[in-house]
């Protein structure tokens, strides 16, 4: 019959601190470990990334050169070609008509006028007649109205249109636009327009490089008005 061996109380008591001793060994010898961490397990670092120093360029907008304000006024055409004063009224007044177109556009050229009936305006009495004056090629129509005596006469031309050269409105924008660095005007270099019609439109642009709207009216006498739009 095999010997029983009872345990006391006391030898079971040292017993479970002797385990529990040993429990605690490995738990502290777990976490004391210095074997390096798994390279998937390495926390992300929260640190942010150190500043170059060099600071981010940021666009500007680039300046421009002004034009120059013009600071005469704009020079009255040379017209060549007048008649003598004995000449036929009707060439006379055919060249007084030319004349005055050109003046009003501004510049000297190649300008015809055309009155259907204009030689026997010298005859007594009052004429009107349809005339078509043509500059630089551009054509349009006025009325002739010749008021004639034994040994006078008046006349007058009168249209609703006027020739004019695109310079001439440039120059106009530019003493009225304050520092314009570039005109546009939406017309040819030459165009015939109604005086009491539609304005030119023209853009200008500024030294800051922004784009203004401007309006120019050209009078019967090819007198150029400029106002902001």
């Amino acid at each position: 019959m095999a010997a029983r061996r009872f345990l006391g109380r006391e030898h079971v008591r040292f017993g479970l601190t002797v385990f529990g001793l040993s429990a605690v060994m490995v738990f502290v010898l777990a976490a004391c470990s210095d074997s390096k961490p798994e390279a998937g397990n390495s926390p992300a670092s929260s640190t942010p990334p150190a500043s170059s120093g060099t600071p981010i360029p940021t666009a500007s907008t680039p300046a421009m050169t002004p034009l120059p304000t013009p600071t005469k006024p704009w020079p009255t055409p040379k017209v060549t070609g007048q008649p003598a004063d004995d000449a036929p009224l009707a060439d006379r007044i055919r060249f007084a008509i030319a004349k005055q177109a050109q003046i009003a556009a501004g510049k000297a050229a190649t300008t015809t006028v055309k009155c259907p009936g204009i030689e026997d305006a010298d005859k007594p009495g009052k004429h009107q007649l349809t005339c078509t004056v043509t500059y630089a090629g551009k054509p349009y129509t006025g009325t002739l109205t010749v008021d004639a005596e034994q040994y006078s006469a008046s006349y007058k031309f009168t249209s609703d249109s006027v020739a004019v050269v695109k310079a001439k409105v440039v120059d106009a924008v530019l003493r009225t636009a304050p520092s314009a660095a570039k005109v546009t005007c939406t017309m040819a270099d030459v165009a015939v327009v109604k005086h009491s019609g539609e304005p030119i439109a023209c853009d200008v642009t500024t030294t800051a490089n922004a784009v203004e709207p401007y309006q120019a009216q050209v009078s019967g006498n090819g007198q150029v008005l400029v106002a902001k739009a």
